[in-house]
């Protein structure tokens, strides 16, 4: 078996409630922070509005067009939940060490 194939991934969700001008500089921090596959925007009714799907290695000019897109976004709402899913590698036994 592979050392790929002997780890399995957790995801994580958390949720966070922000006010619209507060928005990018909560998100750039969560990015900074790592290990984040998903970022999704609800607002005040739990509608999603807006979805950023993460990879590794996507920063920096990348995100040039999600960061004007989520400024318009914090200039419409007032009130907005962040949701994260953060994945974490887990090893399938519970002894095993990376």
């Amino acid at each position: 078996m592979s050392e790929e194939q002997a780890h399995t991934e957790q995801v994580y969700r958390e949720e966070f409630q922000v006010s619209g001008e507060a928005l990018i500089a909560k998100i750039k921090e969560l990015i900074h922070e790592g290990n984040i596959r998903r970022i999704t925007l609800k607002d005040d009714q739990g509608k999603t509005m807006f979805e950023i799907p993460l990879t590794v290695g996507v920063v920096g000019a990348l995100l040039l067009p999600v960061w004007a897109a989520l400024g318009a976004v914090a200039a419409l709402a007032a009130n907005l939940t962040i949701v994260v899913e953060r994945v974490e590698d887990a090893p399938d036994e519970p002894g095993e060490q990376a």
